[in-house]
C-alpha cells in the first residue's frame, strides 16, 4: 500500500492562476470543453491548489489537471468542487437558528432591528447536487410549493415571512468563496513551478449555424452567407479565447442528471475571403471549425461570426406534389392487412404543392464545405424598390460536401393539386388489388412550370404499374415520381394504374 508522509502536508495554500489565454471547444448540444493554463508553485510533499476561474456549470467528474510537458511526476490525491458562491441566501442558511441584525429605512431614517433566522429558505445550487438529477428537481419543486423557498424570521417574538430589512452578517473568515472553486491536494516528489493545464466539460454554452440565401427577383443564382452564433451562459467570461466548434452528433450520455462525455474537437469554413474567419477540417468522425483569431466571449453574451460568404451559387426551385401526404399521416399506426384491404385508405387529397430549393454543396457550385445543421432563410430582392423580402425558411441537417441540400420553403400560391382514386378492385381469393388514380395539376402562373408528382405505393410491397400516362421513375421500393409539364394558366392531368399481389 502506498503511504504519504503527513508531515509534508503544507498548511498554506498555493493559488493557481491562469497565465495564458483559455481555449474552448463548443458543441452543438449545449456544452463545451474548457482548457485553461495554470501556473502552480508546488512544494515537495502535498500541496493545496485552488482554481477559482471555473464556470458555474462545470461537471466535476470531467476535470483533468495535467502537465502537458510531462516534466512533473505529480499525483492528484483529492479534488473538491465548491459550486455555491457567497450570496445572501447562502449566508442566511449559514446563520439559521441564530440572531443577526437587519437594517431598514423608515421616514428617511435608518433603523436596526434584531431577528432570529428560523428558516433561511435557501435551496442549494443545482450543480452542487446534480448527482440526484430528477430527484433534485422534484424535491426543489416540492420545497417551493410548500413555501420552503421563503425565509421565516422571528422579530420581537413574532414570526414573519420575508426579511425585515437588509441583513447584516458577521464575518465568516477566509474560507468563504466568491465564485465556483476547484481545490486539489497534489503530491509532488520535488518542489518547482509547474505550467499545468486544466480541462473540463461545462454546461451552459452552445453554438448554432444560420444561413441566409439571397436571390434576385428573376434569377436563382444566389448569395449564400453562413453565420456562427455562440451563446455563453456559463457564469464566466472568456477573454481572448481560442475557440473551436464541433459539428456532428457527438454522443453524450446523461445519467441521473449528470453527464459524461465523448470529448472531441471540430472545425469549419471555406476560403471565401482572403482571410477566412473560420477554418474547417475533418476530425475523427465529425467536423471541427476553428475561429482564426482569439475572441472574447463574455458571460450572458451571444456572439456571431461569419464563416462562409459565397456568390454565384446555383439554387434550383423544384415544385413537388405529394397528394397522399395527408392520409399517410392520418392513418399512421394501421397494420398492413388494414392498409391492403380497406378501400377508403389513401383516398383523401392534399391540395398543396411544395416549394423545394435544391442546392448542390459542391466546389463547382461555389460551396463544397461540410455545412453544420442550422436554420436556412431565403430572401428575394424586389426589383421595384430593391428591398429584400423573406420567402421562407427551414432547418438543414449536417450536410457533407458534394451532397444535395433540399429545403422546403413553403407552399406555392398559384399551384394546386387534386388526387382522385378512379378505380379499385380486389380479389381476396386470388390475392390481388388493382387501383387507379387521376392527378390534376392547376397552374395559375403566367409561365409554364414542371411539377414533380410523388406517389406512394403503400398497399403492399409487390406491385406492378399496369398503365401510366407519363413516364415515371422508381424512387425506392414503394415510391414512384412523375415529371409533369403544366402550361401557363392551365391544367394537366396524369394517371396511372397499379396492381398489388400477395
Amino acid at each position: 500500500m502506498r503511504t504519504i508522509d503527513r508531515s509534508l502536508l503544507l498548511a498554506s495554500t498555493f493559488s493557481a492562476s491562469a497565465f495564458a489565454n483559455p481555449a474552448l471547444t463548443i458543441y452543438n448540444d449545449g456544452f463545451a470543453v474548457v482548457r485553461d493554463s495554470l501556473a502552480i508553485d508546488l512544494e515537495r510533499g502535498v500541496s493545496t491548489v485552488t482554481y477559482s476561474d471555473a464556470t458555474a456549470h462545470l461537471e466535476p467528474q470531467s476535470v483533468v489537471i495535467r502537465d502537458p510537458q510531462g516534466s512533473f511526476d505529480f499525483t492528484v490525491l483529492e479534488q473538491n468542487y465548491r459550486a455555491d458562491p457567497l450570496s445572501q441566501a447562502l449566508l442566511l442558511s449559514l446563520f439559521e437558528g441564530k440572531t443577526i441584525e437587519f437594517e431598514r429605512y423608515r421616514d428617511d431614517e435608518t433603523e436596526i432591528v434584531s431577528g432570529k433566522i428560523i428558516r433561511s429558505g435557501y435551496i442549494p445550487h443545482q450543480n452542487a447536487y446534480g448527482q440526484y438529477g430528477q430527484d433534485y428537481r422534484i424535491r426543489q419543486q416540492a420545497i417551493m410549493g410548500q413555501g420552503g423557498g421563503q425565509p421565516i424570521i422571528e422579530v420581537d417574538g413574532k414570526l414573519r415571512f420575508g426579511l425585515p430589512g437588509a441583513p447584516i452578517f458577521p464575518s465568516l473568515g477566509d474560507d468563504t468563496i466568491l465564485k465556483p472553486t476547484l481545490e486539489w491536494k497534489i503530491e509532488s516528489p520535488r518542489s518547482g513551478k509547474l505550467d499545468a493545464q486544466i480541462s473540463y466539460i461545462t454546461q451552459g454554452m452552445g453554438w448554432m449555424a444560420d444561413y441566409n440565401v439571397i436571390a434576385p427577383e428573376n434569377s436563382d443564382t444566389v448569395d449564400f452567407v453562413g453565420w456562427i452564433t455562440m451563446d455563453n451562459q456559463t457564469g464566466r467570461s472568456f477573454e481572448n479565447a481560442q475557440i473551436k466548434l464541433m459539428a456532428g452528433d457527438v454522443n453524450k450520455v446523461a445519467s441521473d442528471g449528470y453527464a459524461g462525455a465523448v470529448i472531441g474537437e471540430i472545425a469549419m469554413s471555406r476560403e471565401a475571403r482572403s482571410q477566412p474567419a473560420v477554418d474547417q477540417k475533418s476530425f475523427d468522425d465529425f467536423h471541427l471549425y476553428t475561429l482564426q483569431r482569439p475572441t472574447t466571449l463574455r458571460d450572458r453574451e451571444t456572439k456571431q461570426v461569419e464563416f462562409i460568404h459565397a456568390s454565384g451559387v446555383n439554387a434550383t426551385r423544384v415544385y413537388v406534389y405529394d397528394g397522399a401526404f395527408i392520409p399517410m399521416n392520418r392513418y399512421h399506426g394501421w397494420n398492413q392487412e388494414s392498409i391492403r384491404q380497406d378501400e377508403a385508405y389513401g383516398t383523401e387529397s392534399n391540395p398543396k404543392v411544395w416549394i423545394m430549393q435544391e442546392i448542390e454543396n459542391s466546389e463547382e457550385n461555389g460551396l463544397g464545405i461540410p455545412l453544420p445543421k442550422g436554420k436556412t432563410r431565403f430572401y428575394r430582392q424586389n426589383e421595384d424598390d430593391a428591398q429584400l423580402e423573406f420567402t421562407g425558411e427551414n432547418v438543414i441537417d449536417h450536410t457533407p460536401k458534394n451532397e444535395l441540400l433540399r429545403i422546403n420553403t413553403g407552399n406555392a400560391f398559384d399551384l394546386v393539386g387534386e388526387r382522385t382514386r378512379v378505380r379499385y378492385n380486389i380479389d381476396h381469393r386470388a390475392h390481388w388489388v388493382e387501383e387507379a388514380f387521376a392527378i390534376e395539376l392547376s397552374n395559375r402562373k403566367e409561365e409554364p412550370v414542371t411539377i414533380r408528382v410523388v406517389e406512394h405505393l403503400y398497399r403492399w410491397n409487390n406491385w406492378e404499374i399496369l398503365e401510366s400516362s407519363h413516364h415515371y421513375e422508381i424512387v425506392d421500393s414503394d415510391t414512384i415520381a412523375f415529371e409533369a409539364e403544366t402550361p401557363a394558366d392551365g391544367k394537366t392531368t396524369l394517371s396511372y394504374e397499379v396492381k398489388y399481389t400477395w
